[in-house]
């Protein structure tokens, strides 16, 4: 029977990759607990450093607005309740 690819969803990468920069396990102790091949673990670890500037770049945003922006903007078109 063919095997068919497991899927992950960002959170889960997220929080992976969170734990191995913390550094309190070892890669192959963390790669063990998720059920991950620590290759992985270090890819997703990489992906996620290149990224990590745009969090903080001005100017266009990839993707949709952040959920403070919507709120703001959501809140603003309410009318008051005078």
């Amino acid at each position: 029977m063919k095997q068919t690819r497991r899927k992950f969803t960002p959170e889960f990468k997220t929080k992976v990759v969170l734990e191995a920069l913390s550094e309190r396990l070892p890669m192959a102790e963390l790669a063990q607990k998720h059920e991950l091949h620590p290759n992985q673990i270090t890819q997703w670890k990489r992906e996620f450093l290149d990224k990590a500037s745009d969090v903080f770049s001005k100017g266009e945003r990839l993707g949709k607005p952040s959920r403070i922006i919507s709120r703001r903007a959501k809140n603003s078109t309410k009318p008051s309740a005078n």
